[in-house]
């Protein structure tokens, strides 16, 4: 559900301490050893997700007027991702190169900004002025930033332990019931929130098919929750759009798809293919999604799963932008517009208007989509959640694989920052990805989220559905 900015103290120390949680359960299952390699240039040490995180909520704090003294055991330059505001930083390909703080470091840091956040919070609401829209804000927005982090640190995960030969070296995160921190602990007795139960997962072996037409005109692309939600700032302001009438797949294109694609020699003809996209194909040796390893007569992949045949009838995951245009280009097809593929999403004719979710505005159950609490750990079957679909017919638009769109990432009309260089400084050369994963945060995901990835990217989990004229 989405994250409420009208709620009190409490709904913000619940998400807070839920999110805080959450992460440490991912980092528990690491050895020392894991938790400070760089798995490659494009992902970073789990050590360095978990103190970056926390100081982000460090930078919030301060900003509102936070006197924060540490021991000067940490680095804290070395903990800066890409924020030119706050001084000097270790470029991204650095990052496995420099292991410290230390992981007891790392915990001792966290343990501490996590008690100043909770101190503040507390004092703000024994203040006699109620707490600023600015100060929720910037709380729920650290909550979601660490969110993204937990998503980054799967997809280094999936990179690093699918390289070890040994079923034993598997990293397999199956619960999530770590202890939080101390501090969290302390405050957890206060504001505990009612558990959710995501072990009865209800799958359903219907399997849809085809495509579905989606009428055009007037299109309001953008979020539209109103004041009390949360949104990032790129999804705002809500703003008309022109659609011309379209089909769009009712479902994620498969793994037999796609392996159509390659066996009619997609990888090979240069004709389906953009230059630049091409070019990289040749020169990585592109001639399957990410992980796949061809074994005889079957196709394989190491996933969280274990070692593995591909299951035919799941999404296709881990894609470049260029891989899901070929697709396209093969199949007589194009992939949607961010605003195609929302409208797609969002719009029920009967109401006349839009909904947070393709299943509707109430929140998220395991009934819907898979999602990181849903705790799978990989791909359901296509026609799994008859229960999330769209008004318009269209499965898992929300979960199992992020959908790379046509469209570049660019900021709306009328674009106002909330975080300097927090979405703004990255609307150039990326395309933007609608829909979230299976290792997206239920909190984090809505129709009208705007993912974006450089077009060479397959590290996320990246899938893709086809549009086609009507």
């Amino acid at each position: 559900m989405a994250q409420i900015l009208s709620g009190g103290i409490g709904d913000l120390l619940a998400d807070f301490i839920e999110v805080r949680r959450t992460t440490l359960s991912l980092f528990k299952p690491l050895k020392i050893e894991d938790a400070v390699i760089q798995s490659n240039v494009f992902g970073s040490p789990p050590n360095w997700h978990l103190a970056h995180v926390t100081w982000f909520y460090q930078k919030i704090l301060q900003k509102h007027g936070e006197e924060i003294h540490s021991d000067g055991n940490v680095n804290l330059e070395y903990l800066n991702s890409y924020y030119q505001q706050f001084g000097k930083i270790l470029p991204k390909s650095e990052r496995g190169k420099f292991p410290r703080p230390t992981v007891e470091e790392t915990l001792k840091y966290r343990s501490f900004i996590e008690e100043k956040v909770i101190s503040f919070l507390n004092r703000a609401e024994d203040s006699s002025s109620e707490i600023s829209d600015e100060l929720k804000y910037d709380i729920l927005l650290a909550n979601q930033h660490e969110m993204q982090h937990q998503e980054l640190m799967i997809y280094d995960f999936q990179y690093y332990f699918q390289r070890f030969p040994d079923p034993e070296d598997n990293y397999k995160p199956t619960t999530m019931t770590t202890t939080p921190t101390v501090a969290a602990a302390a405050s957890a007795a206060v504001y505990k929130k009612p558990a959710r139960d995501f072990s009865q997962l209800e799958v359903v072996t219907e399997k849809p098919r085809g495509m579905v037409e989606i009428p055009g005109g007037l299109y309001e692309l953008g979020f539209n929750g109103g004041k009390d939600l949360f949104c990032y700032d790129n999804e705002l302001p809500e703003h008309k759009v022109y659609l011309q009438p379209f089909k769009i797949d009712v479902a994620p294109v498969s793994n037999a798809e796609y392996i159509k694609f390659i066996e009619d020699n997609g990888y090979d003809d240069f004709s389906y293919w953009l230059a630049d996209g091409w070019d990289l194909a040749n020169e990585e040796k592109w001639r399957a999604p990410l992980y796949w390893e061809r074994k005889g007569d079957k196709w394989m992949k190491k996933d969280f799963r274990g070692y593995r045949e591909i299951e035919l009838d799941e999404p296709v995951t881990n894609l470049s932008y260029y891989e899901a245009d070929a697709y396209a280009n093969w199949a007589g097809k194009r992939l949607p517009t961010e605003a195609e593929w929302e409208k797609a999403a969002s719009w029920n004719e009967d109401l006349q208007k839009k909904t947070l979710y393709p299943w509707g505005n109430h929140e998220f159950t395991p009934k819907h989509a898979n999602l990181l609490e849903s705790s799978l750990w990989g791909l359901s079957k296509i026609g799994s959640y008859p229960a999330g679909k769209s008004y318009y017919g269209c499965h898992q638009m929300i979960g199992d694989v992020w959908e790379w769109t046509s469209s570049e990432y660019t900021l709306y009309p009328g674009f106002k920052s909330k975080l300097s260089e927090y979405t703004d400084k990255w609307a150039i050369n990326q395309k933007v990805l609608r829909g979230g994963s299976f290792s997206t945060p239920y909190k984090q995901i809505r129709n009208s989220y705007r993912n974006y990835f450089k077009p060479h990217e397959r590290i996320l989990f990246s899938g893709f559905r086809c549009v086609s004229e009507s």
